[in-house]
């Protein structure tokens, strides 16, 4: 969990005000709670759902579809690319944002012309239930979102009891085709692929969502080859196109899936849903490798 999730509200209270940290280390303060507000991110939208304030958003980013009731929120332009004016009419009390994928000027003029930005960024599975706990401090539902965030911990707990343990697999997340895109070892996605007792064979590469080649992948040689689905994309080509090389382990094996990039690529509730099927296919690729199955 981010160390700021560790520090306490009262660290950051301030007389007759409402005030939490958020992930870029700001305090966010409210003279009450938010009754208006803005999500730049579909994960903080079904965040805001599942602590009992989705009914307060007034505006919301493109692909905010989850839960159903997101779709009839006007929406406030792409995550990379917001309408200000649109945001600044809606009078937000509160604006929910996207440390790394919102453009951070955007964010910053926001900020200068007065209104409050919480900009979250959760990279541990665990701190999504935090996220839940400051938002519902924000927006006066502390009370559910302890019950969400109880909900979720203990699942989350549940699911690494199951798989602790288990035998390591190589697995490459496939984000983007082209160009060729995937998370190291930072990112929430990583964390899911730990849960599962796999091993993000890039990791280590110091950018949040490295650019790598063809070769890259085939010198890090996957067990298993996993890509997000969704957004339009004709994404069972991108892994049709693997057995190109038929010596790659995650091909040999016949362990390439397409997983539902919500469950996995969004930075929300689902994610243990999207955690409960890579670890399901991963399981399987770990039986494969234990049978003996190609080289």
């Amino acid at each position: 969990m981010l160390l700021l999730n560790l520090i306490p509200f009262s660290a950051v209270a301030r007389a007759d005000r409402l005030c939490v940290q958020d992930d870029a280390a700001k305090a966010v303060c409210l003279p009450e709670p938010a009754r208006r507000l803005v999500s730049l991110a579909p994960h903080a939208t079904e965040i805001l759902f599942a602590i009992g304030a989705g009914k307060r958003i007034v505006g919301a980013v493109n692909y905010s579809d989850w839960p159903p009731a997101a779709r009839a929120i006007p929406r406030v332009g792409g995550y990379n690319n917001i309408d200000v004016e649109r945001i600044l009419a809606l009078r937000p009390d509160l604006v929910v944002a996207w440390a790394s994928g919102n453009n951070a000027a955007q964010l910053d003029t926001l900020e200068r012309l007065g209104l409050a930005v919480f900009r979250n960024e959760p990279r541990r599975i665990e701190d999504i239930a935090a996220t839940a706990r400051r938002l519902g401090r924000l927006t006066g539902t502390e009370s559910e979102a302890a019950a969400f965030a109880a909900r979720f911990e203990s699942r989350y707990r549940r699911l690494r009891e199951r798989y602790a343990g288990r035998s390591p697999v190589r697995l490459f997340y496939q984000i983007w085709n082209r160009p060729l895109l995937t998370v190291n070892g930072e990112h929430l996605i990583s964390d899911v692929i730990r849960l599962c007792g796999a091993r993000n064979v890039f990791a280590d590469l110091p950018a949040l969502v490295p650019r790598v080649s063809v070769e890259a992948v085939l010198a890090a040689r996957p067990e298993i080859i996993v890509a997000g689905s969704g957004m339009g994309q004709d994404r069972e080509s991108w892994l049709e196109a693997w057995r190109r090389w038929p010596s790659l382990p995650a091909v040999a094996r016949d362990q390439l899936y397409l997983l539902d990039a919500d469950l996995l690529q969004r930075h929300g509730p689902r994610i243990l849903d999207g955690a409960e099927r890579l670890c399901a296919v991963v399981e399987k690729a770990r039986r494969v490798r234990q049978r003996g199955g190609g080289n």
